[in-house]
C-alpha cells in the first residue's frame, strides 16, 4: 500500500469516535483493496507508533489508537474529575467473572466466602463490564454472568485469552492484575459506589449518603476479619 493510502488509514483510526475493523476501513477507498492489505498496513502503523505517547492497538471491536499508560498521570491533570475508584469487593467480583465465566452469582459467593452485595453486581452492569448470557440448569435457574465486549475493549484486550497469567488464583491476585491493566482499584476502598453514564457515555458518580457508608463499612469489615456463610442481600438487617 502506498503512503497516501496508509496515510488515509491513519487519520481515519485518529479520528474515529469508535474503534474501526478491517471491513470499515476497506470502505475508505473507491478501489476494491484486500483485506490482508489493510492488515499489513496496520502492523506498519503499530511499528510507526512504537516510540511516541500514542499506540495503535488491536482489541475485541477494531482498531483504535490510544495514550500509553505511561501518560496517564499527565492526561489527568487536563480533567479536574477524578475517575471512579473501585473497591475489593468489586475488583474480586469482576475477576471471578473475568476468569471462570460463565458463572453464577452464587458460584461467586461461594469463591469469596462472602455474600455479593447488589449494589456491586448493578455497578458492574451498569458499568458494562457484566451482563447475563443465559440461566443454569438447576434449582431456581440462577442466571449466568459473562464479561462483555466493552470490558474488553476497556482493557484494551482482544479476546478473553489475552488476560493477565495469574501466578495465584485467588480473586484478590486476580483483581489486582485486572486493576494494574487499566482501572482504577483502590484496595482500601470501603464503599462501592454506582456508576451510572450520562448522555455522552462517561461515569457520574452518585455520592452514598452516610447511612449506606455505615452498612457498605461494616460489610467489608466483616469480610477483613472473618468468612461468612453468603446470605441474602435482600433480607432486612434484624434477619442477617
Amino acid at each position: 500500500m502506498d503512503d497516501h493510502n496508509k496515510r488515509v488509514i491513519e487519520t481515519a483510526l485518529l479520528c474515529a469516535q469508535e474503534p474501526l475493523t478491517v471491513a470499515d476501513l476497506t470502505r475508505l477507498f473507491a478501489e476494491d483493496v484486500a483485506p490482508a492489505e489493510i492488515d499489513d498496513t496496520l502492523g506498519e502503523l503499530q511499528k510507526a507508533w512504537e516510540d511516541k505517547g500514542m499506540e495503535l492497538v488491536h482489541i475485541a471491536t477494531g482498531w483504535r489508537f490510544q495514550s500509553r499508560l505511561a501518560m496517564r498521570e499527565y492526561l489527568d491533570r487536563l480533567t479536574p474529575e477524578k475517575p471512579p475508584k473501585y473497591s475489593r469487593a468489586v475488583m474480586e467480583t469482576l475477576a471471578i467473572i473475568a476468569y471462570r465465566q460463565p458463572v453464577t452469582r452464587g458460584e461467586i459467593e461461594e469463591i469469596r466466602g462472602v455474600a455479593v452485595s447488589s449494589n456491586v453486581m448493578k455497578q458492574l452492569e451498569d458499568r458494562g463490564w457484566v451482563e447475563v448470557i443465559g440461566h443454569k440448569e438447576t434449582v431456581g435457574r440462577p442466571g449466568l454472568y459473562a464479561t462483555t465486549k466493552q470490558f474488553l475493549d476497556d482493557l484494551s484486550l482482544t479476546n478473553l485469552q489475552s488476560l493477565p497469567m495469574l501466578e495465584d488464583a485467588a480473586p484478590m491476585a486476580a483483581a489486582e492484575h485486572l486493576g494494574q491493566a487499566v482501572m482504577e482499584f483502590d484496595p482500601s476502598a470501603t464503599v462501592e459506589t454506582v456508576i451510572e453514564l450520562d448522555e455522552n457515555g462517561q461515569p457520574i458518580i452518585q455520592s452514598a449518603s452516610e447511612e449506606s457508608i455505615a452498612q457498605e463499612n461494616n460489610a467489608e469489615t466483616s469480610e477483613a476479619v472473618e468468612e461468612v456463610t453468603p446470605e441474602s442481600e435482600d433480607k432486612p438487617d434484624e434477619t442477617k
